[in-house]
């Protein structure tokens, strides 16, 4: 699959590539596995004097033969002797930078807490030292969030506040999805909904599901559920490293909110014990989690839901790990059974997160989300407010646009429209054939 999108990250990659002229300059590029961050920093780097450096879990002193040879290859003067330290390395391209502007990439930078944790404090020295009088834009990649936020945003560590940018990449937008899809004649937007429920837009998926020709739902789930699919087992690849021997408890929270027990209360009750400290690592920490409050209420509110980011991992807890006794046994027919009969109830939760990326991606809005009251009385799906022009856009999202009732959200927005008693008010039904006319808008 071709490179798509990133337009703004590139921006951003480009103007501190600029300002190196005159100061050396350090960015963050991070995010969950697969999304392409290695991709986006290698394209960017194309035409440039860059070192690559990737950081494997092996000695310091072996990682250096690989790093000494890249240096041999790429810089123009004899390098004597070996080199057993990375910041010995870095200090030889420092030292180079003072005459000649280079870009230094070092991938799956967290690693370095496994290789020799020393190196982080070693490597702000050297940068506290050369960043005035070197020309260096210094790139660190980093797939593991909770780690590469311990390293630059946490205040006790060495390298906090040197990062002159973060870059935290996301999955595509639906509409960049769409893209894509079109790319590979995929336009029905019943398909686009497909693709966005199951790979949440990660470009890695994608060119899985591309590269193999599947490219409907029914293909979807015969890739998925067979025995040696590269997507079976992906949840537990990328949450062990993030977890590490607290995995169950995590799983165990994640997979409850992805069956729709999205309440603090609600996961107590099942589990039978106090969650505070998992749910608070998860949203902050971890970043795997949303949450959702009331839109007329501060962030602060104690009506507070919880949503998992990752569309993704949303759908592999809920259909491949709450089955992994099935998973075990091979017994994929089994599985596909459970798929038939909830897919449907479950995408459609999955409905109204969808239109409100939709709704937000217009910029028509500052405020986006839902509203329900007490004991989740007069849900409304989507709310979005424009505070500047005073409008107010209530709309229910429904798979059947038969099942809309004008006077049924009228009746549940009483509340909340005395809080609003200005605004223009819009009342809309959203069935999935309305996503083209965002997609319309937007293309435009």
């Amino acid at each position: 699959m071709k490179f798509y999108d990133r337009k703004k990250e590139r921006e951003e990659l480009s103007k501190l590539w600029e300002q190196a002229d005159e100061t050396s300059k350090m960015a963050v590029v991070t995010g969950r596995r697969r999304l392409g961050k290695t991709l986006l920093v290698t394209e960017f780097a194309k035409g440039l004097r860059s070192f690559y450096f990737f950081v494997e879990k092996k000695p310091e002193a072996l990682l250096c033969q690989d790093y000494l040879a890249i240096l041999r290859e790429k810089l123009p003067f004899p390098i004597i002797g070996e080199i057993s330290r990375f910041k010995d390395i870095l200090h030889l391209l420092f030292t180079y930078a003072e005459k000649e502007k280079l870009l230094i990439i070092v991938d799956e930078f967290q690693e370095f807490f496994t290789v020799n944790p020393s190196v982080y404090s070693e490597v702000q020295n050297l940068w506290d030292t050369y960043r005035a009088r070197a020309k260096v834009l210094f790139i660190a990649i980093g797939s593991v969030f909770s780690l590469m936020h311990k390293i630059f945003e946490q205040q006790q560590e060495p390298l906090f506040g040197r990062a002159d940018r973060i870059l935290q990449i996301a999955p595509f937008s639906i509409q960049m999805l769409a893209t894509v899809l079109e790319d590979y004649l995929i336009t029905d937007v019943r398909d686009l909904f497909d693709f966005y429920v199951i790979t949440g837009g990660v470009p890695k998926y994608l060119d899985i599901l591309m590269s193999n020709h599947v490219k409907s739902l029914p293909a979807i789930i015969d890739f998925l559920l067979s025995e040696y699919s590269p997507l079976l087992d992906e949840g537990r690849h990328l949450l062990t490293l993030e977890f590490g021997k607290e995995y169950g408890t995590y799983f165990a929270i994640l997979e409850l909110i992805s069956m729709g027990k999205t309440s603090r209360s609600e996961i107590e009750s099942v589990l039978g014990y106090g969650i505070g400290g998992y749910i608070e690592r998860l949203e902050k920490s971890y970043s795997l989690l949303y949450r959702v409050v009331p839109i007329q209420e501060k962030a602060s509110s104690q009506r507070v839901k919880f949503g998992i980011k990752d569309p993704f991992l949303q759908f592999w807890f809920y259909f491949i790990y709450r089955n992994s006794s099935a998973v075990e046994l091979k017994n994929f027919t089994y599985i596909r059974r459970i798929l038939d009969r909830d897919y449907t109830t479950y995408s459609g939760r999955l409905l109204e997160r969808f239109f409100r990326e939709l709704v937000a991606s217009t910029n028509k809005y500052n405020r986006v989300g839902s509203y329900w009251e007490k004991k989740n009385l007069n849900e409304i799906d989507i709310v979005a407010i424009n505070d500047l022009d005073r409008e107010l856009f209530l709309a229910e999202v429904k798979r059947n646009p038969q099942n809309y009732h004008p006077h049924e959200l009228q009746n549940k927005a009483q509340n909340l429209l005395k809080e609003y008693p200005s605004y223009k008010v819009e009342f809309v039904g959203l069935s999935l054939e309305d996503a083209k006319s965002f997609l319309d808008v937007k293309n435009d």
